[in-house]
């Protein structure tokens, strides 16, 4: 019985998947591109970060939650591949609060 070494013929491969980035749906000033949202967002807004929140798969208390906001902005981003960096969610979610609550909420029912 003779033993003959097997050949390699080619090199396992290995995939890189790239996904390309989006940009948000809408603008940060566009509220009044949903009515309802816009409503929600300056009147009850607690109310609609905490639906948000929880079509994101998070708990309605992440609402009450210092600087949630924030990190719901950044989970959102990633989920959706919307180019972006924390530092931009801290500013949207600092200086334009309502509006960048109410540009998650569009982006949302858009793409859900």
């Amino acid at each position: 019985m003779s033993f003959q070494p097997s050949v390699i013929s080619s090199q396992p491969q290995v995939s890189v998947h790239q996904y390309a980035m989006s940009d948000w749906s809408s603008n940060t000033l566009d509220c009044c591109d949903n009515c309802g949202i816009c409503l929600c967002g300056t009147f009850l807004p607690c109310i609609l970060e905490c639906k948000v929140a929880q079509d994101h798969g998070e708990s309605c208390c992440l609402a009450f939650l210092p600087s949630s906001s924030v990190a719901l902005r950044t989970s959102i981003r990633h989920k959706y591949r919307i180019e972006g960096s924390v530092c931009k969610d801290w500013l949207v979610m600092a200086c334009l609060p309502l509006c960048g609550l109410c540009q998650m909420a569009r982006e949302q029912k858009m793409r859900g």
